[in-house]
């Protein structure tokens, strides 16, 4: 059984960082998790949100982590993001789409903020702001008439909005938002950041008998037999 995450995940730049934000819902033929993580760390400045199959976006992130980290230690030197992207991307354009992989990468290093949309094809662009996953329409519409140059509690508030809307128009999105904020100082990951359509506990209804209508009543009488 496949179990695909079948998502919205958002990255979004802000004055001094990026913040990226997913769903937690995974979903096969029916819900599988409710509550999975869709954010994968590949380096320690370098995060990724993944739509798709959950095992191919666990491979590919696994893959691109130690390809990254094997070149912090042989040179000692921080990876960069487009090191990283382009990583990502040789190996998904080399299987010719058949992962089925898109990801949201964004990080700092010493060149910049940066933030990536990676296609399962292996196709990327560099972007300000971006969507992905099944409930991406909704979320870039939100994206796409909100942002401006904003802080970072104003980039989270968005990210929050853009994954809320997915979640309310897919079936596939749903449960709660995850939240990442990455700065050159620090990096401060939000588990369970926001509770969408949370269930109430709604009391229980009773009716008085008077107010069920007896129209017609029959009387049997049962022999035990011994």
């Amino acid at each position: 059984m496949f179990t695909k995450t079948g998502t919205t995940i958002v990255g979004l730049k802000f004055n001094n960082g990026v913040v990226l934000c997913a769903d937690t819902r995974s979903t096969s033929e029916l819900v599988m998790d409710k509550n999975c993580n869709k954010i994968h760390k590949i380096s320690d400045k370098i995060y990724a949100c993944g739509a798709g199959t959950s095992a191919d976006i666990t491979r590919v992130t696994r893959m691109a982590e130690k390809e990254l980290s094997k070149f912090e230690h042989k040179f000692n030197k921080q990876p960069r993001v487009c090191h990283c992207i382009r990583t990502i991307s040789t190996h998904l354009h080399s299987y010719n789409g058949h992962i089925s992989a898109a990801l949201v990468v964004g990080g700092v290093d010493e060149t910049g903020i940066w933030l990536y949309d990676v296609h399962p094809h292996g196709s990327s662009n560099s972007v300000s702001y971006t969507a992905l996953g099944s409930g991406s329409m909704c979320a870039i519409s939100i994206l796409e008439n909100g942002y401006k140059e904003m802080n970072k509690e104003e980039a989270i508030n968005l990210g929050c909005a853009a994954i809320k809307a997915g979640i309310l128009n897919d079936l596939y999105s749903g449960s709660n938002v995850d939240v990442i904020v990455i700065e050159k100082e620090e990096i401060n990951y939000m588990r369970n950041y926001m509770v969408v359509g949370k269930r109430n506990n709604r009391p229980v209804l009773k009716y008085p008998i008077s107010s069920v209508k007896i129209l017609k009543e029959d009387v049997f009488k049962y022999v035990e037999e011994i």
